[in-house]
C-alpha cells in the first residue's frame, strides 16, 4: 500500500460510480493541475461500482503514492460518497470534482486561492458554456432560480461538482442526501463567506451520467424547504472565547 511521506495541504475528493474509462485520463489531469499546490492527495470514493472502476484506480495508484481508494460496499449516492471522502481526507482544504471529466482540474488552483480571503470557507465553481443537453440545463436553471428565491442565495450553479472548502466547516454542517447542492446557503448560515469562481464545463470523457433528472429536480424540493427551515432556526452565530 502506498503511503504519503508528508502531510497533504489539499485533498482532492472524487466520487465515482462505473467510470472505468474516465479514471486514468482524469488522474493524469489532476496530477498536472496540482503539481504547484504543494503536498496533496487524491481520494477516490468508489460508490459501489459494478464495472472495473476500482481496478483502474488501483492500477493508477501503483506509481502515485498520493492516490487513495475508499470503497462503498453498496451504492449510497453522490453526497454520501463526498462525505466519505472528506472524512478519510488528511488535508485541511478539500476540493471536490466529478469523476466523469466534465469538471476541468485546471481550475483547482483558482478555487483554492479563493479561500485565502479571510472568512471565506467555500469557493464554489460556476459553470460557463455548459455541455449538458437542453432538458438538463433547463431543469438546472429552474432549480437554481427556485433555490435562490427561497434561500436568498445568489449562487448561479449550485450543482457544479467543482468546489473547494475547509474540511472542519464542512464536517460541522448538518448532513443529508444532496447536501452538496445546498452548501453555499449552509456555509453562510454558519457565518462564513462564499466565493464564486467561473469554471469552464466540458463534455464527459466517456460513459453516461449515473444521476437522473428526477433526483435533481423533484426530490430536491423537500430538501429545499428543509434547508429553508434550518437557516431560519439559526438566529445568531456565537462568537466565543475561553477566559483564562
Amino acid at each position: 500500500m502506498n503511503q504519503l511521506s508528508v502531510q497533504p495541504q489539499v485533498s482532492i475528493v472524487v466520487p465515482v460510480k462505473n467510470e472505468a474509462l474516465n479514471i486514468l485520463p482524469l488522474v493524469d489531469e489532476i496530477e498536472r493541475a496540482c503539481a504547484a499546490l504543494g503536498p496533496f492527495e487524491v481520494v477516490y470514493v468508489d460508490d459501489g461500482s459494478t464495472d472495473t472502476t476500482p481496478d483502474e484506480i488501483l492500477k493508477a495508484r501503483t506509481t502515485r503514492p498520493w492516490l487513495r481508494l475508499v470503497r462503498h460496499e453498496a451504492s449510497c449516492g453522490q453526497s454520501a460518497a463526498v462525505r466519505t471522502g472528506v472524512r478519510h481526507a488528511l488535508g485541511d482544504i478539500i476540493v471536490t470534482l466529478d469523476g466523469d471529466g466534465q469538471n476541468d482540474p485546471a481550475f483547482i488552483s483558482n478555487l483554492v486561492a479563493a479561500l485565502d480571503d479571510e472568512g471565506t470557507a467555500l469557493a464554489a465553481g460556476q459553470r460557463i458554456g455548459r455541455k449538458d443537453g437542453h432538458s438538463k440545463k433547463w431543469q438546472s436553471r429552474v432549480a437554481n432560480n427556485v433555490r435562490g428565491w427561497i434561500l436568498d442565495d445568489a449562487t448561479r450553479d449550485s450543482g457544479c461538482g467543482l468546489k473547494a472548502f475547509r474540511r472542519d466547516v464542512y464536517l460541522a454542517l448538518p448532513y443529508f442526501d444532496a447536501l452538496h447542492r445546498f452548501m453555499p446557503a449552509l456555509v453562510k448560515r454558519e457565518g462564513y463567506k462564499v466565493a464564486h469562481v467561473d469554471v469552464v464545463d466540458r463534455p464527459r470523457h466517456a460513459g453516461t451520467s449515473n444521476y437522473g433528472l428526477f433526483d435533481r429536480l423533484w426530490v430536491g424540493i423537500l430538501d429545499l424547504f428543509g434547508v429553508w427551515w434550518l437557516i431560519r432556526r439559526r438566529k445568531r452565530v456565537p462568537s466565543a472565547q475561553e477566559i483564562v
